[in-house]
């Protein structure tokens, strides 16, 4: 992404779309009971208070009645109903993931199976967004949390933190490829998260191979553990290499989200926050996914950016926009065109 000298004045940025991730699939209700929904009822109502406080973008997750992640797509298939009606300028967008959590004390925290991701294609009604990853990659989410943030939580128990210590992310070349195709058939725009700078180039060999053939919605995953970590230089430099025509959100883990977000609003990029990324505010104060929000909208507001409305927010993804080939995603997105045949030099759009 190119920042020219006027690039930092919020009057020449687009308007802040700000993502919630309020559903905490990697915690237990109890590690925050004011903030952590269980029952259907709670999660919509989540929702709804998400949105009014300024979100525009939901990244979903569902639980059982038992508090744990649900893996059942009927589940998702009722939230995703009665989201149309409580918010139904909101962008939905259902993690990928679905849930990683373990299924009980001592077993494995992983993603599910690569058939069943597949049928997220098939949710009914369907969402706006489905994430995706890129590449096989450890996600060790345990990596970078330090004794404060997972004291008096269910993570300070040793056997949950061993399960996530040791979690990866299943993505195999062909999986994806898949995966893009049904989602693409489906009318859902992939939403792809981004561990490193290897991922972002697979996705841009994606597109020049006509695989992928849409806007580029990215999300800069810095949470260490086999991903970029929160450094200020590994965030400047995936943003360097992200085309112009993308957007870009960025994520992290625990007390960094806050400066990262802070980041990323006065850069004219968009944020991420909630549960799923922290409990805290202020070292040992928690703060509730709305809370989070609010401050969010705060800051911009002192550096004069004003928040996107759910309209507006999805004109800013483009929702619905599908491109016809290569050629094209490579114009709308930035990237160099492909070269033709005998061509040499550096090509470029003319």
């Amino acid at each position: 992404m190119h920042f020219h000298d006027d690039s930092l004045f919020p009057e020449n940025q687009e308007k802040l779309v700000i993502t919630v991730a309020p559903y905490g699939p990697e915690w237990e209700p109890a590690d925050f009971a004011d903030d952590l929904p269980v029952t259907m009822d709670e999660h919509v109502q989540q929702a709804v208070d998400c949105y009014n406080a300024g979100a525009t973008v939901l990244h979903i997750h569902v639980r059982e009645l038992d508090g744990k992640g649900s893996k059942r797509l009927s589940r998702f298939n009722e939230l995703l109903g009665r989201l149309r009606e409580a918010v139904p300028e909101m962008i939905l967008q259902v993690g990928g993931s679905i849930s990683f959590a373990p299924e009980e004390e001592g077993a494995d925290a992983k993603w599910l199976s690569d058939d069943t991701r597949h049928m997220l294609a098939e949710l009914d009604p369907a969402p706006d967004q489905v994430t995706i990853a890129i590449n096989t990659n450890q996600m060790n989410i345990m990596e970078l949390m330090t004794e404060d943030d997972i004291a008096g939580t269910s993570l300070a128990r040793p056997a949950v933190a061993e399960a996530y210590r040791e979690m990866f992310v299943p993505a195999s070349p062909a999986w994806v490829e898949e995966h893009l195709k049904r989602l693409q058939d489906a009318g859902i725009q992939p939403h792809f998260q981004l561990a490193n700078i290897p991922q972002l180039e697979t996705v841009e060999r994606l597109v020049r191979r006509g695989v992928y053939t849409g806007p580029l919605m990215v999300t800069w995953v810095g949470i260490g553990g086999g991903f970029d970590g929160p450094s200020p230089y590994n965030m400047m430099e995936f943003i360097r290499r992200v085309p112009d025509g993308a957007v870009l959100t960025l994520e992290t883990l625990m007390r960094s989200v806050l400066p990262v977000n802070a980041m990323a609003i006065a850069m004219g990029l968009h944020t991420r926050c909630g549960n799923e990324d922290t409990l805290w505010g202020r070292k040992g104060e928690k703060k509730t996914s709305v809370q989070q929000i609010e401050q969010l909208v705060r800051i911009a507001g002192e550096l004069g950016r004003e928040v996107a409305n759910g309209k507006e927010a999805r004109e800013i993804y483009k929702i619905g926009e599908r491109y016809a080939d290569a050629d094209e995603t490579l114009a709308k997105l930035g990237f160099a065109p492909n070269r033709k045949p005998g061509q040499v030099g550096f090509p470029h759009h003319a």
